[in-house]
């Protein structure tokens, strides 16, 4: 094991141990052949679908599918799920999140943190406090933070299978960031969450098949049998964030059946992904961004079907996040995004969801009464089997319809994707994951919709609404105004903003659709 990026005394004496490097080694040198088997068998299958196939329902696994069984109990405190908060292992949110009332925090250690090496092992050591209820925050000549006597249960969420961890190298190899950050989480904190009444429990990312979700559960045995734990001590919940694994639903619970308690809608990644998926395609070219919402016909049927998938297993069916955040400083802003949230959160509750995603605490008390309503005094909705969804081919031919009636491509919709795309990224650059842009959160999912977008439009000429072909020049033109924009709202970032129009030029010019906007841009990350 070589560690490459430089290591403060409190990571070394908490983080990074002689005895948890050891187990990271081990985990490495099991498991990492198999990763890349996987990493290859996604670049198979996603040639496959650019050379004209389609999903579908697996045959070889319709024996799962049909088969009578249920995934294994749910502990006492992830019984109630009916408001879930998320945000990035970083020590102020994580504390007002834990404070906030919701049932749940998902601490993310992906989308949401932007994984400069000391975000991540200040994040495993924020994790660590706030297992051991010590965790603080003193603002520099402000406010004290520190945990409330009730608070959410934690959840954390690793890095997906496809993301290295340049800082860690095992006999010459990157490490798996996935690897690393439930490594890390669970050598040290796994027995101590189980001594207060809770246990180890993760969100898993990205997910394309469920092959990637057996490698998951053989790394959870390994893993407990190492520390002398029982076997589904572990408990996770998958999202579901790609359109391949949509059709893999009941395929995934199975093979994680002793450790899995739900799955999520997952939907800002799962927009990105049937982009990715189809971007060859002129087919199958959505409209702006904020024309796709979870009312529209293919991401309903999505929606729809995990509920029916879950519940039928016995498994939670989590609803997603809406963009929207409130402001404590505009009215308006802060009664439409109130407003948008209680609407997105009433469908998911009519729809049958045990419980959903805010990305703010002053949306508890949005999200809240509208799932206590919908709960009617239970902990979820299990009990609805939804057996008027008849899944069937037919039915799968729904999840890839992206017909959206009105649906357009305006100049607005592209000003807005490059707009996103420069911010996010100059802040992922910078160290941070989440960031509020036009009154919305955006993470590494929204961004990489705005790029995909981009690319595809640009791939395929696609026509704006008002006639216009959507060419190279044509955003180059848009994006010179972008970042005039930018330039003139902060002049001392023209220089960082130059840096990273010319990672999205190289994201929408090329010839080649690049998989994750966070690769090429994770090269460019400082240590």
């Amino acid at each position: 094991m070589n560690v490459l990026g430089p290591v403060a005394p409190d990571h070394r004496e908490r983080v990074l141990t002689a005895e948890a490097l050891v187990f990271l080694t081990e985990l490495h040198r099991k498991f990492e052949p198999t990763r890349q088997e996987l990493l290859a068998a996604r670049v198979t299958r996603a040639k496959e679908l650019a050379g004209g196939a389609l999903p579908d329902f697996l045959a070889a696994t319709a024996k799962v599918r049909a088969g009578d069984w249920r995934v294994g109990p749910t502990p006492p405190d992830l019984e109630d799920r009916r408001v879930e908060i998320t945000g990035p292992a970083e020590a102020k949110m994580m504390i007002n999140a834990l404070n906030s009332g919701a049932k749940a925090f998902m601490c993310d250690l992906e989308d949401s943190l932007s994984p400069t090496w000391k975000n991540v092992l200040d994040g495993q050591i924020a994790l660590q406090d706030a297992v051991r209820r010590t965790l603080r925050f003193s603002q520099e000549g402000g406010k004290d933070y520190a945990l409330a006597e009730k608070i959410a249960t934690l959840m954390v969420r690793p890095r997906g299978w496809h993301l290295p961890e340049k800082n860690l190298q095992v006999d010459g190899q990157p490490m798996s960031g996935s690897l690393v950050d439930f490594g890390l989480y669970f050598f040290h904190n796994a027995k101590e969450t189980l001594k207060r009444g809770t246990g180890p429990y993760f969100y898993l990312p990205k997910l394309e098949s469920h092959e990637e979700a057996r490698l998951w559960n053989d790394v959870f045995v390994f893993a407990q049998e190492r520390l002398g734990l029982p076997r589904g001590t572990i408990k996770a919940t998958v999202l579901i964030e790609t359109i391949l694994a949509a059709y893999e639903m009941d395929e995934i619970l199975f093979e994680l059946k002793d450790h899995i308690v739900g799955l999520n809608a997952g939907r800002w990644d799962y927009m990105f992904s049937i982009i990715k998926k189809f971007a060859h395609d002129p087919q199958r070219m959505m409209p702006d961004r904020s024309q796709v919402t979870m009312g529209v016909p293919f991401l309903r049927a999505y929606a729809e079907l995990l509920v029916k998938t879950c519940h039928r297993r016995g498994a939670h069916a989590m609803g997603g996040m809406a963009a929207f955040i409130p402001s404590r400083k505009d009215a308006e802003v802060n009664r439409v995004a109130t407003e948008k949230v209680r609407e997105d959160k009433e469908r998911e509750a009519s729809q049958g969801f045990d419980g959903t995603w805010i990305a703010h605490p002053d949306l508890v008390k949005v999200a809240t009464p509208v799932f206590d309503a919908a709960l009617a005094g239970k902990p979820h909705q299990k009990h609805r089997q939804r057996d008027d969804l008849v899944v069937d081919a037919a039915y799968g031919r729904k999840l890839i319809d992206l017909t959206i009636p009105g649906g357009k491509i305006t100049e607005a919709g592209v000003a807005n994707n490059i707009n996103v795309a420069l911010q996010y990224t100059d802040q992922w650059l910078r160290g941070f994951g989440a960031v509020a842009i036009h009154n919305l959160m955006e993470d590494a999912a929204t961004a990489e919709i705005a790029r995909a977008q981009l690319w595809q439009w640009r791939r395929h000429g696609a026509k704006l609404d008002d006639g216009r072909t959507f060419t190279l020049a044509l955003y180059e033109q848009i994006k010179q105004r972008e970042l005039e924009k930018l330039g003139a709202a902060a002049p001392e970032g023209r220089a960082r903003y130059a840096r990273v129009a010319e990672i999205l030029d190289g994201l929408v010019a090329g010839d080649h659709f690049v998989e994750f906007l966070t690769l090429p841009a994770y090269q460019q990350l400082d240590r």
